[in-house]
């Protein structure tokens, strides 16, 4: 018998400063039985990072042709891939191709590695990439419970993020940003 998902409630108070959206998101996550709390609150960051509307988490790991959040247009089409991990080149070039706006957030302790083993090949790609600091993500996922109200305040590269009585920062850097900026 398959295991089955653990589902997370979240209501989030979003603040992006950078972008002025400000928004309240009630989110239900389904944390895949292989995933670590690590993994799901650096999708949860990701989210707050890029929430548009229509954005949305697919169903992730249980299905390795989707990304981990996407959104598409009316017709059907995928407007935004964001990838949550350290995804090969190839997964990379391909989202690039289905895609109008690719994303990718590393978030482990590999990252830097990953990262110096696959920059070389996406130099020339027009695609967004970013990385989370491992021990801030660890720190968040300490705090997770089934049911959770947070706050996040995006301004700059970092997030200030409340949860329950807990306060932290939620740091990332750019490791490779669009062409056209």
């Amino acid at each position: 018998m398959a295991l089955k998902p653990t589902i997370y409630k979240l209501r989030i108070s979003l603040s992006d400063l950078n972008r002025n959206y400000y928004d309240t998101l009630n989110l239900t996550i389904a944390q895949h039985p292989s995933e670590t709390l690590e993994r799901m609150m650096a999708r949860v960051m990701a989210y707050c990072h890029s929430a548009e509307q229509g954005l949305e988490f697919t169903k992730g790991l249980s299905e390795i042709e989707q990304p981990d959040l996407w959104s598409k247009s009316l017709d059907g089409q995928v407007q935004l891939w964001i990838d949550v991990g350290e995804p090969s080149a190839e997964r990379i070039k391909k989202a690039t191709r289905l895609a109008e706006t690719v994303k990718v957030y590393s978030f482990n302790s590999k990252s830097n590695t990953w990262w110096q083993q696959i920059q070389g090949k996406l130099t020339r790609l027009d695609l967004q990439v970013w990385q989370l600091d491992w021990q801030e993500v660890c720190k968040l996922a300490s705090y997770v419970e089934r049911t959770m109200e947070l706050s996040v305040t995006i301004t700059e590269q970092s997030a200030y993020v409340t949860i329950g009585s807990h306060e932290l920062d939620i740091n990332w850097k750019p490791l490779q940003l669009p062409i056209s900026d």
